[in-house]
Order: structure tokens, then C-alpha cells, then sequence
């Protein structure tokens, strides 16, 4: 069976992801088989798997640092807040249902022997599993049927290292607060403490680092300094999301919908030179962009209505009708098309307009595709030239079911032996759609995006520039693995992690 070890935090977004990731890679490079796991997460980041389901994106980052494989038992319960109550509730990769906030509490307690039967599958065939919290441990109110935390450290009987974000303040307080809040057997699970953030002398901190361990008779294990080690954000705490000037060159803004999901689709957009991407929520911060995207979202037509309420729906007409190009994906593809129709009460109920800027409608339905595809862009692409003919490749994570009115060119197709339709466009190409996630990673497409708006933007009479060459995403990926995995040996007391991995609770 597989050793275990569990990261802690004192708060959301204190680092126990980035930490998570960072352990994965340490022991893979030192030759362990290794596996992520999160029992409940909530996020809108989402990915399916070669089997078709779905899981939070954070494992998947984790599983990609350990070199393994995803597998939805790695996060067998995802929840997909699409309310300000309530959230789509995912077992095992499958829609479980719509339930609000005090129905999946009361509830949570049956969901425990789901979560033991994935971490005991993932212990059958791995040798260590790095196990993620969530939140708090100290949310007193939410101890009861605990399938975050100490519930999941107590279950596997495993050892737990608390990470505390010294950026914020106060860590600490937060540090000893945590601890001290909780039960005294759980405090004895808790092996060591990480301070995540840290910026200066790292000597000026050890006086503090002492009392915190004579307070808490927990030691230090490690001070992580701040660092920009570039791995995927887990949700909407992501720094990224404010940034809203335009900071030179190509202008793109994505809109920062309520309920915005999947919003790595345009990681790789912010790394390519002379591209400014910025996320907006009102049209005085839209201006005049170079182009506009409409991502994905948990809740189409309340996003849709959003848009409509403040006026950002019609600045984005405004704006296509100035030929200046837009692009949805996924639930921003919905929101192109005439009309969105929702039968069975999936989301919102009834029929509404969409924003009319592709002949099209979307029909929600009870069944949720999650499927990989490979798509092939058309041979022609009118106003797409550059990306014309190119592979890319993706998945699919929605409830409706988008069909073109007539009026729409196809300007993407699967590549299997259905060749499904995965993306519509109008006549002159300036509104797009796809339901493909992750459409902008394989190599080329994202640096031919942004040299066919930069072309657009030089106009005509000017000399068009080289057609660029992508790099390879993947391999950028590994190499920030591999960074992240050189923060930790050096921050993190090695030998005394491996001591707390083997000798348990």
C-alpha cells in the first residue's frame, strides 16, 4: 500500500496546491510512483479524461507534475458552484445533481465511503499519494462529516503538513490559530508547517519561526520565498483575473463572467510577446480591443442575462459590428448564437435571446458531454487565413447542444471517423465559436491567433510578417515542473518530509 502525506492550509489559496504539485514532482524525480488526490474540490476549472469524466483541473496539474496519467478517483468529488448557494455536484466524473449548499452538507456524510474507494484504488497502485485539503481545517462550523480535511487525515491515518501564506499577514496567528482550533488528536497529526510566500531575509524570520514551534510544538519544515514559477491557477482567487489595462501590443480582452470556468484555456495566449491579455466585467473597461473572447461558464444564460443587465452585451455588438472579431468557447459559444433554450430546467428555464452574432441555437439538455477531440481547422478560413488547415486538439465539457441555423460556416471538425462539427463561424469569419477547451495549446494555433489580429491590426497596405512558429505548451509545462520541484528541495527540509512520509500518525 501507498505512503501517504497531506498538505494543509490555514485559508484558501495559502499554496497547499502549488505545494501539492511541487511534492509530486520532487518524488517522481526521485523515482516513486506517484499519485494526487483531493477528495472534495470546488472550482469551474474542470478537465475530462481519457475515460470521458470529469475532474478538478488542480489534480490534473498535480498528476502532469508526477508524470502519471489523470484519473477521476484523484478527485472523486468536484463541485461546480453555479448559484451563490448552490453547485452541480460530480461523483466519480458524473453529475450527481443540482443541490444548494445545506442539501450537500447534510448529505456529504454518504459520500465517505466514495471517497474511501478511490484513495484506497489509488493505494493499490502507487507508491506515495499526495493528498490536498481544502479551505481550512479550522472551519468549525463545517467539522461535522468532514471530507476535506482532518476527516480525510483521520480516515487514511495520515500525516498532514500545514502551509500558512506569509504575503497576506498574520501568518503566525493564522498558523497558531489553526492548530489550536483543532481537535487534540488532530493535532497530533499534523507533522510540520510550511510558510508559503515569504519575500526578504529569511533570517529576520527565525526568531518567529522558533516560538511558533515552541507554541505549537509542531516544527518549521520549510520557508518557500516567493517566486514566479508559472503553473495553472485552481480557481477564481487567481491573480490573473485583475488584470484590466492593456499593457501594449495586441489587445485582447476576455470577459470575467461570473460564473467563469476554464479560464487556463488562455494561459498560453498571456505568453506569447507583444500580447496584452486582460479580463474585464463592465464596458467602460472593454474600450477598443483588438479582439474580444467570451470564455466558458458554469451558467450560460445567467451569465448571458449579466451581460445584458450592465451593458456588455451591447458594447460586444457594438464592437463586432466594427469587424472587430469575437470569440466564445464553450458557454461563450452558446451565448454567440440567436437563441438558448433550456427544456428541462438544466440551468435557468425557458428561452432567452442570445447576442445574435452567429446563426445558431443551443438547446440545453439533461445528459453533460465530456469527451477529448482532435479537431482540424477548415482549408478556408475567411479571416482566419493563418490558422487555416492547422490540428488542434482539446475537450468538451458542456450540457447543450449547439446547431447551426444556416447561416454559419464550420470551421472546425473532428478528426475521428464521426468528424463532429466543434466549431462555427460567420460569413466573414469575425465571430468564432468552439466548444473545444484547451483549443489555443496545441503548437502554433495561439502564436497564428495573435499574428493574425496583430496582421488585422497593421491593415492591409503593410507588410505581413512571418508566420510564426509555436512552441511546444507541454514541454514549457515540464520545465516549470522541474523549477517548481528546485523551489522546494531548496526551501523544504528534504530529509525530514521523507522522515514524516515514513513513519505516518
Amino acid at each position: 500500500m501507498a505512503k501517504m502525506i497531506m498538505v494543509q492550509g490555514t485559508m484558501s489559496n495559502a499554496g497547499k496546491s502549488f505545494l501539492a504539485a511541487g511534492l509530486c514532482r520532487v518524488f517522481h524525480q526521485d523515482g516513486w510512483r506517484v499519485a494526487p488526490f483531493k477528495a472534495q474540490n470546488m472550482a469551474l476549472n474542470s478537465f475530462v479524461t481519457k475515460e470521458g469524466l470529469e475532474m478538478g483541473r488542480a489534480q490534473v496539474v498535480q498528476a502532469e507534475a508526477a508524470g502519471v496519467e489523470p484519473e477521476v478517483a484523484m478527485n472523486p468529488i468536484l463541485l461546480k458552484p453555479n448559484s451563490h448557494t448552490g453547485s452541480q455536484v460530480i461523483v466519480n466524473g458524473e453529475v450527481l445533481g443540482n443541490y444548494s449548499a445545506q442539501e450537500y452538507f447534510t448529505r456529504r456524510k454518504e459520500l465517505m465511503p466514495v471517497v474511501k474507494k478511490a484513495l484506497d484504488h489509488l493505494a493499490e497502485s502507487y507508491d506515495i499519494i499526495v493528498i490536498e485539503g481544502a479551505g481550512s481545517p479550522a472551519e468549525i462550523n463545517l467539522k461535522e462529516n468532514d471530507l476535506a480535511n482532518m476527516g480525510i487525515a483521520r480516515l487514511a491515518k495520515v500525516p498532514v503538513l500545514l502551509v500558512g501564506d506569509i504575503d497576506r499577514g498574520g501568518v503566525f496567528a493564522s498558523l497558531y490559530g489553526t492548530v489550536k482550533l483543532l481537535e487534540p488528536e488532530e493535532q497530533a497529526m499534523i507533522k510540520g508547517m510550511v510558510i508559503n510566500k515569504f519575500r526578504g531575509d529569511v533570517s529576520l524570520l527565525e526568531p518567529g519561526l522558533r516560538m511558533i514551534e515552541e507554541l505549537t510544538e509542531v516544527p518549521v519544515v520549510g520557508v518557500v520565498p516567493m517566486e514566479a514559477i508559472d503553473i495553472e491557477d485552481e480557481d477564481s482567487l487567481a491573480e490573473r483575473l485583475n488584470r484590466r489595462e492593456c499593457t501594449g501590443g495586441t489587445d485582447i480582452a476576455v470577459i470575467r463572467l461570473p460564473h467563469l470556468s476554464n479560464f487556463t484555456d488562455f494561459d498560453v495566449l498571456e505568453h506569447l510577446d507583444g500580447v496584452s491579455l486582460r479580463y474585464v466585467e463592465n464596458p467602460e473597461e472593454l474600450g477598443l480591443p483588438d479582439a474580444v473572447i467570451l470564455p466558458g461558464t458554469k451558467n450560460t444564460m445567467s451569465d448571458l442575462a449579466w451581460l445584458q443587465e450592465n451593458g456588455m452585451a451591447d458594447r460586444i455588438k457594438k464592437l463586432s459590428a466594427a469587424d472587430v472579431p469575437v470569440v466564445g468557447i464553450c458557454g461563450g459559444f452558446q451565448m454567440l448564437g440567436k437563441r438558448l433554450s433550456d427544456p428541462y430546467g438544466v440551468e435557468h428555464g425557458g428561452t432567452m435571446a442570445g447576442l445574435g452574432l452567429l446563426d445558431a441555437k443551443t438547446v440545453f439538455s439533461r445528459e453533460k458531454v465530456r469527451t477529448r477531440e482532435k479537431g482540424k481547422l477548415a482549408d478556408q478560413l475567411p479571416g482566419w487565413e493563418l490558422l487555416a488547415g492547422m490540428e488542434t486538439e482539446g475537450y468538451e465539457i458542456h450540457m447543450g447542444v449547439t446547431r447551426n441555423l444556416g447561416g454559419c460556416r464550420e470551421i472546425m471538425r473532428g478528426q475521428g471517423e464521426e468528424r463532429p462539427v466543434l466549431g462555427l463561424g460567420n460569413s466573414s469569419g469575425t465571430v468564432i465559436g468552439t466548444y473545444l477547451h484547451g483549443f489555443f495549446d496545441a503548437p502554433g494555433v495561439a502564436e497564428r491567433f495573435a499574428a493574425q489580429l496583430a496582421d488585422r491590426k497593421r491593415g492591409e497596405t503593410e507588410k505581413p510578417q512571418p508566420i510564426p512558429v509555436g512552441r511546444d505548451w507541454k514541454e514549457y509545462k515540464e520545465e516549470q515542473y522541474d523549477r517548481l520541484a528546485d523551489l522546494v528541495r531548496r526551501s523544504l527540509d528534504m530529509k525530514k518530509v521523507y522522515e514524516i512520509l515514513d513513519q505516518g500518525v
